[in-house]
């Protein structure tokens, strides 16, 4: 009860506007235990096809995990389940839990999350934490893929031609970062203070902002939530931040996504990216 109690503090303090799908106040201690326990079964089961079995092995730590995540979790803020199974995944690809990712995979499918959706916000990852986990999560990914019958290679996404990759990046990257990193590396030795803004721009922004796939507004919010899931990283969340609000993500949004990360990474990192958030403002 103490955790639970815990968890609507943390709401009441951080998504006063929430407006999704969070149960009314019960009015006693039995109620609101019994409406938590019957949402983490609807919710499970719109997910996973299947009802909560209880764990062999581990039946205590299953059953706080499934109640917190599926009877809490996924009633905080107003993200549709698709956008928090995207978050999901995020979290999973950076963090390297294959055997997650997989059955994640699968939940995203059944509630109509498409393959290239899925690709897609995998693929976003690489620039953040590098093309060998990317790899290791396309891997998984096109495993769930194949055992579904989805025909692979899925369709190419790419839109920008090999000459083309410094000024596509560029017209997607100053809008939301302006010369930032270019004024930040112009002190640097040699040829990197032009070398290395270029690369960002070029590889991040020119080969993977680029493509279809995903809204603008969905990249930068899966960015971001890879950011945070790293820890250490608080600049460029800070950075981010801002890039979501102009991209159209409010911070209610962007308060919503760290309660679904919430489960996978930690408070830790979640309450570092809060304050964050918190001061994060448009110039």
């Amino acid at each position: 009860m103490n955790r639970f109690l815990l968890t609507l503090t943390f709401v009441s303090l951080f998504l006063p506007k929430a407006v999704g799908q969070v149960a009314p106040k019960p009015t006693s201690t039995n109620t609101m235990d019994a409406n938590r326990i019957e949402r983490a079964q609807k919710k499970y089961q719109e997910l996973f096809g299947q009802p909560i079995t209880a764990s062999q092995t581990d039946p205590e730590l299953m059953t706080i995990l499934q109640r917190f995540i599926f009877g809490e979790v996924f009633y905080t803020g107003h993200l549709d389940d698709k956008t928090r199974e995207l978050i999901t995944i995020t979290a999973l690809t950076t963090n390297q839990t294959l055997p997650q990712l997989t059955a994640h995979t699968n939940a995203a499918l059944n509630i109509g999350v498409t393959p290239i959706q899925i690709r897609e916000v995998v693929y976003q990852c690489a620039p953040f934490i590098g093309f060998p986990k990317v790899l290791n999560a396309v891997e998984t990914i096109n495993a769930v893929f194949k055992s579904r019958g989805i025909k692979l290679p899925l369709e190419a996404k790419s839109t920008v031609k090999e000459d083309e990759r410094f000024e596509r990046g560029r017209e997607k990257q100053a809008p939301l970062y302006g010369d930032a990193m270019q004024q930040n590396m112009k002190t640097l030795p040699g040829d990197f203070g032009e070398a290395i803004p270029r690369m960002l721009t070029e590889s991040a922004f020119g080969d993977f902002y680029t493509r279809d796939g995903l809204d603008l507004k969905t990249r930068e919010l899966m960015i971001f939530c890879g950011l945070v899931t790293l820890g250490g990283t608080e600049r460029q969340i800070a950075s981010h931040a801002v890039g979501n609000l102009k991209a159209g993500n409010d911070k209610e949004t962007l308060l919503a996504a760290m309660v679904q990360l919430y489960p996978y990474i930690g408070f830790p990192r979640i309450s570092n990216a809060i304050n964050v958030i918190k001061d994060a403002k448009l110039d």
